[in-house]
């Protein structure tokens, strides 16, 4: 996890807030608002947490519970979608937590979970790559494979190991479209290529999409309409619910004595 702390003064009428992101989408919420003086601390966590839902949730929480002693802000800001259920649960102490409905982070590139869910009507093979992601190395290629050799052979066996690849390479023959998604950072253009690149070592088409900020730009700026997100009170948790909606706020049980 990074932290940066913001010196600017707050937006005149938006709340004061802390922000959780995941590193993905690091240089977009600076481009477009992260920067904002209303944001007075910005927490940053690795990529791929997604892989580990009950990790995710945990570090989030713990954070949560840290930023929700402060006494200057007024809500607190996740750029996260539900994320394989891995902030499903999370329940904030003192302010409210804000986050977008979305099942994952493409909807925050893309703009909307309608236009996601467009998207994938359109192009149902197609996997997904983006800035973050690609510099991260977590997306189907070459040099993803020579991550995994390095990270998996610290841990299990060599046959082990190239089991574990034969079966990502299994998941990627489900695909057949690598559709770039960008939201306008000083390296779309160079990622773009990268991505290009990986689709025609893969044999797969290439598609690159614009994304739309719009919903990342309203999550940072306070713009929190119940239609897009859901804000959950203090003595609520996050719950997932199998509809459009995706998530909702319910009352946190206490344990009977």
């Amino acid at each position: 996890m990074s932290s940066s702390p913001h010196a600017e003064q707050p937006s005149l009428g938006a709340p004061k807030i802390v922000l959780l992101a995941c590193a993905v989408l690091e240089r977009e919420i600076a481009l477009h608002g992260g920067t904002a003086r209303h944001i007075v601390e910005t927490r940053l966590f690795e990529m791929g947490l997604h892989d580990q839902p009950d990790r995710l949730r945990a570090i989030l929480q713990e954070n949560l519970d840290a930023v929700d002693q402060r006494t200057d802000i007024e809500a607190v800001v996740l750029a996260y979608g539900l994320c394989g259920l891995g902030i499903a649960g999370l329940r904030p102490l003192r302010h409210k937590l804000v986050v977008p409905r979305a099942h994952d982070c493409i909807t925050l590139f893309m703009g909307s979970k309608e236009a996601y869910a467009a998207h994938q009507k359109r192009s149902p093979a197609c996997y997904y790559y983006t800035p973050g992601w690609n510099r991260g190395r977590r997306v189907p290629g070459p040099q993803r494979l020579e991550a995994m050799r390095v990270e998996l052979g610290a841990k299990y066996e060599p046959e082990d190991v190239e089991f574990l690849i034969e079966t990502e390479r299994e998941q990627w023959a489900l695909h057949n479209t690598a559709t770039y998604i960008d939201l306008g950072t000083d390296d779309a253009k160079a990622e773009a290529d990268y991505a290009r690149k990986c689709a025609g070592e893969l044999g797969w088409k290439f598609e690159h999409c614009q994304g739309d900020p719009a919903l990342l730009k309203d999550l940072l700026l306070g713009n929190w309409d119940a239609e897009r997100f859901q804000i959950i009170e203090p003595g609520m948790k996050l719950a997932h619910v199998p509809d459009a909606t995706i998530m909702r706020a319910e009352p946190v049980k206490t344990a009977l004595p």
